[in-house]
């Protein structure tokens, strides 16, 4: 962050003294966060040195180390894993094949001919970012399609219903279909969301 710090300054061809002024930093602070020489840095510091050259701090929460998947996403899967049939494997946390990337499927089913992801949601709540997240994550990995499998509460067909159209164009199919499918063993052929 120093780094990107100096370089928009220098870019900028503001001096130390001038960009420090404009957040309220000494030039010798301002310096010391451009060499990363700060040793108790916060958050607030690292957002006034970018303001002082004209940058925005973004900051983004990934996933971390050990399981991601909560009580009721797992329980979720365990009820489709139990209509299935036996010779369908279920693998939870499968990683994309991105070095670096820290991203997972929650669960990938090894049908045939294609296995298929899936992305389990106890409870609903943000449309949109989940649309955009699933086309992300399917946009970044081997696969083409994927299930969106959903816990069947009152809230989350509540919010199906509300947003059931927008979502048509990601996940075409519905339930009856994707169940039918997936109860021969067979990979459906496009995305599709399954409520149970």
């Amino acid at each position: 962050m120093g780094r990107e710090i100096r370089d928009a300054r220098l870019s900028a061809g503001v001096t130390l003294r001038t960009a420090a002024g404009r957040v309220g930093f000494s030039h010798t602070q301002l310096r010391r966060l451009e060499l990363g020489k700060i040793e108790r840095l916060t958050v607030d510091h690292l957002s006034r040195g970018c303001a002082a050259v004209g940058l925005q701090l973004l900051i983004r929460a990934m996933p971390g180390a050990g399981p991601a998947l909560d009580a009721g996403q797992l329980a979720l899967i365990g009820r489709l894993r139990s209509i299935l049939p036996s010779a369908i494997a279920v693998r939870t946390e499968v990683p994309l094949l991105i070095p670096g990337d820290r991203r997972a499927w929650d669960a990938v089913l090894d049908l045939a001919p294609d296995p298929t992801p899936l992305e389990a949601e106890s409870r609903l709540r943000d449309i949109q970012s989940l649309g955009r997240r699933s086309a992300l994550k399917l946009r970044d990995s081997e696969f083409n399609r994927m299930i969106l499998l959903v816990s069947d509460t009152a809230n989350n067909r509540r919010l199906l219903d509300e947003f059931r159209e927008e979502l048509r164009a990601s996940f075409p199919l519905d339930t009856r279909a994707v169940l039918r499918l997936l109860r021969q063993g067979e990979t459906p052929p496009a995305s599709g969301i399954v409520v149970l």
